[in-house]
């Protein structure tokens, strides 16, 4: 299937989907004729909305503008005045409130303003178009449609108007008309004919006449939206819940979406090629632009559109049931928004400098005595670390090892410490030796011409001529002593050794 074959499928859809539209029976198809009608003579018929027209060339307003004197536009605004009068309550609906007839007027009324706005682009480019002949200059210097045309409309052929004009004071700011009064006397624009400035002030007052519809039938609805969604109006305001209401195609439709599809209801796509896109906010629709969420600062209000559409979604499901006419829930909801926001703007808490808290840990057991004091002793400094502890004033020490920067000796083993005698050994700290453990060093102190580093075995350089001053050389045994010591303990201190005279005592 080709380009154009798609094309051609998707605006069949789309007019099968109209046909099946909320207005009355034998209204939507005179108005659809009408209108296209009126787009096949202007030759817009298969034009898309991007592109721009050259609206010179038409003859008149009328003939590309054909909403104002279509049969549709009359009779709603005809129901419009005749519902103005009328004074309704919520009580009064019964069943689905889309069967109310009212209610059906409300929707196709929110439908006919966006009709409206695009007649109102249509009548601006129009007039665009012819006044550029005059003023090109205009609509770069004037932006809005609405205060555009109010302009053309009072200025026309004589652009000498702008100076000292109260109407135009009431429509533009000092600073734009002193700019467009400098730009009207240098402009090459030439004058209009008489026919041209007849239909530019006829495109003007249609123009004029479709913007005061619309904002009378915004009036309409935000009157009549008290009784249809009470609680939804509360929230967000009537203007606002009439715009997502019309566009979900219905109370019922509206209730039954999710929060996250209705916070997009009204977002618009721009296809702006060749420009920014940083002024444009995506996934923004009706409810971020509501003065609820707008009265925030920028930094919080895409959280605050979520949060509102979240409330909105419930207070739909609570009108669409009839219940809370008064408006509590949505009191209630609104209430609890404020909250939220109050909460998120207030300023953090200041932190307060607070001492230590006292510790909670208890009185220790102190266990006192002589075998303490001796252990305390015991495991007390000694004097060589207490030594290895001072520090001498204005001297650089050197390191104990090179691997371990920062550790050195102290006043160990260095001369003129201050002290005058040697330093004393605490016998308290001093190490403890067992008895049998000195007799065994005793024993290999002892030595008779050397001793090798293995424990009782002689040196290779010992020998057993020994020099005495009273017969020079002699030879003697230097295991002989040792040996004679061994003996003599064996004899009197061994186990196995016995008293070998008694005395008797004599008895008396």
């Amino acid at each position: 299937m080709s380009l154009a074959d798609e094309l051609l499928a998707d605006l069949e859809e789309a007019g099968d989907e109209g046909e099946d539209g909320l207005y009355p029976e034998g209204e939507e198809g005179d108005s659809d004729g009408e209108a296209t009608q009126g787009r096949t003579e202007a030759g817009l018929e298969d034009i898309p909305e991007e592109m721009e027209v050259d609206y010179s060339k038409a003859e008149s307003v009328a003939s590309i503008a054909k909403l104002r004197n279509s049969k549709q536009f009359s009779e709603i605004m005809d129901k419009i005045s005749a519902y103005v009068g009328k004074q309704r309550k919520n009580s009064e609906v019964s069943g689905p409130v889309e069967a109310d007839p009212e209610y059906r007027l409300i929707v196709a009324a929110n439908n006919l303003t966006v009709e409206i706005d695009n007649e109102l682009n249509i009548i601006h480019k129009f007039t665009r178009d012819k006044y550029s002949k005059r003023f090109p200059e205009l609509e770069s210097l004037v932006p809005d449609s609405l205060d555009y045309i109010r302009t053309v409309k009072e200025l026309g052929n004589n652009l000498e108007k702008c100076k000292n004009n109260e109407t135009l004071q009431q429509i533009l700011t000092n600073a734009t008309i002193m700019v467009v009064s400098v730009t009207a006397s240098t402009t090459q624009g030439s004058l209009l004919s008489e026919d041209e400035l007849r239909q530019l002030e006829e495109a003007c007052d249609m123009a004029l006449e479709l913007n005061q519809s619309k904002h009378r039938i915004y009036e309409y609805v935000e009157s009549r939206m008290s009784f249809i969604a009470p609680n939804l109006s509360i929230i967000v305001g009537a203007s606002t819940a009439a715009k997502i209401m019309g566009i979900a195609g219905g109370l019922t439709n509206l209730s039954k979406m999710p929060a996250c599809n209705l916070m997009l209801l009204g977002a618009q796509r721009r296809t702006l090629s060749g420009f920014s896109s940083t002024s444009l906010l995506p996934h923004t629709g009706f409810i971020y632009h509501c003065d609820v969420v707008q009265s925030l600062p920028p930094d919080l209000r895409r959280k605050a559109a979520r949060l509102v559409a979240a409330k909105c979604t419930l207070a739909s499901r609570v009108d669409s049931f009839h219940e809370s006419s008064d408006g509590k829930v949505g009191y209630d909801l609104k209430e609890e928004i404020e909250r939220k926001f109050d909460k998120w703007q207030e300023p953090p808490p200041v932190k307060q400098v607070k001492p230590l808290p006292a510790p909670l840990d208890g009185q220790r057991k102190k266990r006192g005595g002589r075998r303490y004091r001796k252990m305390k002793e015991r495991l007390g400094l000694t004097e060589i670390r207490k030594h290895a502890n001072r520090m001498t004033f204005a001297e650089i020490e050197d390191d104990a090892y090179q691997e371990d920067l920062g550790f050195s000796l102290g006043q160990l083993g260095k001369s003129g410490s201050g002290r005058v005698r040697q330093a004393q050994v605490n016998e308290a700290t001093k190490a403890r030796i067992s008895k049998s453990l000195q007799r065994t060093l005793q024993k290999q102190s002892m030595t008779y011409g050397g001793k090798s580093t293995v424990r009782d075995r002689s040196s290779g350089t010992s020998s057993s001529v020994a020099f005495t001053p009273l017969q020079g050389l002699e030879i003697v045994n230097p295991q002989a002593a040792e040996k004679k010591v061994a003996e003599a303990n064996q004899k009197y201190f061994s186990n196995m050794a016995e008293f070998l005279k008694v005395k008797k005592e004599s008895k008396m």
